[in-house]
Order: structure tokens, then C-alpha cells, then sequence
């Protein structure tokens, strides 16, 4: 197998620019990045909840705040549906 030199990683970042686009590639890099993170903590066996939540806070301050469940009560509430 050739060796992966600076040309040939250059010409593979130049085909996902062209193919993906500048404004959906932060987005792209921050998926990989958690799913790497992800698969690491599954395989060494860690619970990567509490470093998970942190991440989205950083993120997105407002999100994690809504997605944030109450501990008030260990049971759910039932609420009616609307929609009957």
C-alpha cells in the first residue's frame, strides 16, 4: 500500500470541499468528531453521557437547556392528548 503524502490529502480535502460545500462543512467536521468520540467511549466502555451534555452546552447554550429533562419525579406524567 503507497504511502499518503501531503499532495494526496490535499486533493481528498479539495473533492469533499467541492462536493460538500463551505457552509456545511464545520457541521460535517463536528458530526465526525462526535461520532469518532462516540465510538471511542463505546468501545473503551466509558459512559460518555455527562461529556455529551457538556459538549451541547458549549454548543448550544439554549438547546441544551430545553432538552435538559426534570428530575422532579422519578414517574412520567400523563398528559392528555389533543389530538383524539
Amino acid at each position: 500500500m503507497p504511502a499518503i503524502g501531503p499532495l494526496e490529502i490535499g486533493v481528498v480535502l479539495l473533492i469533499v470541499l467541492l462536493i460538500v460545500g463551505p457552509k456545511k462543512l464545520p457541521g460535517l467536521g463536528r458530526n465526525l468528531g462526535t461520532g469518532m468520540r462516540e465510538f471511542k467511549d463505546s468501545v473503551t466502555g466509558r459512559g460518555g453521557d455527562t461529556d455529551a451534555d457538556e459538549e451541547q452546552a458549549k454548543i448550544d447554550p439554549a438547546a441544551a437547556e430545553k432538552t435538559a429533562a426534570p428530575e422532579s419525579s422519578a414517574a412520567p406524567e400523563k398528559q392528555p392528548r389533543g389530538d383524539a
